[in-house]
């Protein structure tokens, strides 16, 4: 049993699967427990900001509800934290169901990533040499390493660095919002890094593998389209 002190709060973005009916007759007997329903899927960093605003804690876990957090997976990161006191942003080692890790630190992205990762362009030999470097191939994420940016899935953020470099930026909707906040950290000097002495289960399928060819074409594909314009535009001088 942990013996940190926590609080939970639970963002629901204008869920549609009945989670807002069960939360809203839910009686909260915890007041370490805080609940906040929107009318409207406001995104991801803008549902974060909303849970970070009220939070108590000197750290804060974001975690997306396809986690399923692992025995001593969160007092790992806490324990990391208080050991490195320049860390702003530290991430657990992700598995897969079947146990396989998970990719989930990576290099900064150039402009035509998106489609590389979107698109059958991605087959081709010289896409394949920059998707590994992206995804850190010759790395083993069997160690612990200082990294350019890890998935927004589960994120642990150190409190006096975000009243220092702010919150998540609310124009991205969805995608790249993660790799905005652990950029504007690594400018403030700030290290990010990934930790495998922490692991968490993430039960996450990429819309591009479910769809195949016809992913191009989907909700998200457009949205993470929008988000990667935004970002190269707001990072174009860096």
């Amino acid at each position: 049993m942990s013996k940190i002190n926590y609080e939970i709060i639970i963002v629901d973005n204008a869920s549609t699967d009945g989670s807002q009916e069960i939360l809203t007759g839910f009686k909260i007997k915890d007041l370490r427990l805080k609940v906040i329903l929107n009318n409207q899927n406001l995104g991801f960093g803008a549902g974060c900001n909303k849970g970070i605003k009220i939070s108590h804690g000197e750290y804060i876990l974001i975690l997306n509800p396809d986690i399923a957090v692992l025995e001593n997976s969160i007092d790992s990161l806490v324990k990391f934290m208080e050991e490195n006191k320049k860390v702003g942003i530290v991430g657990p080692q992700l598995l897969n169901p079947d146990r396989t890790i998970q990719k989930s630190c990576f290099r900064y992205p150039c402009w035509h990533m998106p489609i590389l990762r979107r698109t059958m362009l991605g087959k081709l030999p010289w896409a394949k040499e920059k998707l590994n470097d992206y995804l850190m191939s010759d790395f083993n994420h069997q160690s612990t390493k200082k990294v350019d940016w890890i998935l927004g899935a589960a994120l642990m953020l150190r409190k006096e660095m975000i009243k220092k470099i702010g919150l998540f930026d609310e124009r991205f909707f969805l995608y790249f919002e993660d790799i905005d906040l652990c950029r504007r950290a690594n400018k403030k000097g700030w290290d990010v890094v990934y930790c495998p002495d922490s692991k968490m289960f993430h039960y996450h399928q990429r819309d591009s593998a479910r769809l195949g060819i016809f992913s191009i074409f989907s909700s998200f594909t457009r949205i993470h389209i929008v988000s990667a314009v935004k970002y190269f535009l707001k990072w174009r001088k860096a």
